[in-house]
């Protein structure tokens, strides 16, 4: 599939200070233009195989429903868009059912799960699809904006006011989520496009990152080092450490560089006209 978007990509992951090994895991696909990172949960290791499996089935899953569209170009009743939210979906759909069998066969890898945030950019749009606490930011002339909302707990007693977001920080729920990717057949992706801008800086990153520092923290940080991602991953890494680094860390961040929309076909631009007027 045809993907006129210039990207920059970086991407690390870091222990932490408390635990003793790592359960998130990242995958960036600079061929493919997206992104994947996985926060897992489980005893023994089964966080780690969990986020494993979601990162690199999830990967393949992708990359081999890409080529297939790649073949075949969009029709007037079938716009692009929808194509890549409906592969997005039946990936992270055959994702967690591997999970699920793998738990299933293996008595130590019984009740492992896992977060998952992953976007795919595509011309002049993003689709981020997302389950659990892992978040997905943009930063767009400045101005910090979280493009998820946590299936957790919290984010439900914030919702129904019991908690003010101010106080979030605080709380003794804040690492309960009420969805993950593995923990059950039945799973509900939440799944948005946005436009994209020449500029654009997205962030996204595990509850290691977003416990300990807030949006604006971020922001700041971001701004200092736009135009060198390696070291921004670095001192987001750095500064969630110095405040205590309780969780893994794990942070990938991408740039548009540029994107064109010239090359979209004839009968999809129609498409994309009539769908307007609706």
């Amino acid at each position: 599939m045809a993907n006129n978007v210039g990207l920059e990509f970086a991407a690390q992951t870091h222990t932490g200070l408390v635990r003793s090994h790592n359960e998130d895991a990242i995958v960036v696909s600079v061929d493919y233009n997206f992104a994947i990172l996985a926060d897992g949960m489980g005893g023994y290791n089964a966080g780690e195989v969990a986020s494993g499996m979601a990162t690199s089935v999830l990967k393949q899953l992708l990359e081999t429903g890409l080529q297939r569209l790649q073949q075949h170009s969009s029709d007037f009743l079938h716009s692009r868009s929808k194509q890549v939210q409906h592969l997005m979906q039946d990936s992270i759909l055959q994702t967690n059912a591997a999970i699920v069998d793998a738990a299933q066969n293996d008595p130590q890898y019984h009740g492992m799960g896992t977060t998952l945030v992953t976007a795919l950019f595509d011309r002049d749009t993003v689709t981020i699809a997302h389950v659990g606490d892992s978040r997905a930011y943009r930063l767009r002339r400045g101005e910090m904006v979280q493009l998820t909302r946590d299936h957790s707990l919290l984010q439900e007693q914030i919702d129904a006011g019991m908690i003010a977001p101010n106080l979030a920080r605080l709380s003794l729920n804040k690492n309960l989520i009420t969805r993950a990717v593995g923990i059950g057949c039945e799973l509900e992706v939440e799944m948005h496009e946005h436009q994209t801008e020449t500029g654009d800086l997205y962030l996204f990153c595990s509850d290691g990152l977003s416990d300990l520092l807030e949006s604006d923290e971020i922001r700041d940080l971001l701004l200092r080092t736009e135009s060198r991602l390696n070291s921004s991953c670095d001192f987001l890494i750095e500064r969630a450490n110095h405040y205590g680094g309780q969780d893994n860390i794990s942070v990938i961040l991408v740039q548009i560089l540029s994107h064109s929309v010239k090359s979209t076909g004839f009968r999809e631009r129609i498409h994309r006209w009539f769908q307007k007027m609706l």
